[in-house]
């Protein structure tokens, strides 16, 4: 894969806690520079990004109910709103691992929906699932709730769990999404190859930290 066109695809990732403005500006230079799809960026950065990102092409992206999933739904829906009013046009969410775990599949459901709702129009969503905590059938049912309530996306994982990215869950999750939602491989990836052989598996776009690296190898 062209290393340009690989370049659109991936979301350059900024989300130790030890972040500093100057980091933030450090990454959107370089997403300006090398033409990545978006800049994802902790909440409290999202103005900052947005000012640096402004009038041009990548987005910036942003992180809901992050690491854990564990907030409740009204609290990601106030995320959503603040994320979106500082200038954020993709939310990453995190599912309720908790409560899909338990089975509680309309908590699943309706804690998804707000976060969809808020951000209608304003903001695409993609909605994290943490696969390294699922089992092969919470990962389809998982799938299937999200289209069912209208993100965008299906991403794997945050990067802060026990696992990445596979290539076998990226596989599992397009059998079950085919082309009605896109989906967001992350956690892990810090080579051309591995980038690669993540889209291959089915991902339209890739989370990572290391994005200048991968498109200069």
């Amino acid at each position: 894969m062209d290393s340009n066109q690989l370049a659109t695809m991936i979301d350059h990732t900024i989300l130790r806690p030890d972040v500093v403005s100057e980091d933030i500006k450090i990454k959107c230079q370089e997403a300006l520079e090398y033409k990545f799809a978006s800049v994802c960026v902790g909440p409290s950065f999202v103005k900052l990004a947005s000012r640096q990102l402004a009038d041009s092409e990548v987005k910036v992206c942003t992180v809901v109910g992050f690491p854990l999933g564990e907030s409740t739904s009204e609290t990601k829906a106030f995320e959503t709103r603040n994320a979106v009013k500082n200038g954020a046009q993709e939310i990453d969410m995190v599912i309720n691992i908790g409560a899909l775990k338990s089975e509680a599949w309309d908590v699943v459901r309706d804690d998804m929906r707000v976060v969809v709702r808020e951000a209608k129009d304003k903001a695409i969503v993609k909605v994290i699932i943490e696969t390294c905590y699922l089992t092969e059938e919470e990962i389809k049912k998982a799938c299937q709730v999200i289209k069912d309530v209208g993100a965008d996306f299906v991403k794997t994982s945050t990067g802060f769990g026990t696992a990445g990215a596979k290539v076998e869950d990226l596989e599992l999750i397009k059998g079950v999404v085919g082309d009605e939602l896109e989906i967001k491989a992350a956690g892990g990836i810090r080579t051309k190859a591995e980038a690669v052989k993540m889209i291959e598996a089915g991902a339209t776009r890739v989370g990572t930290s290391s994005g200048v690296e991968i498109v200069s190898n």
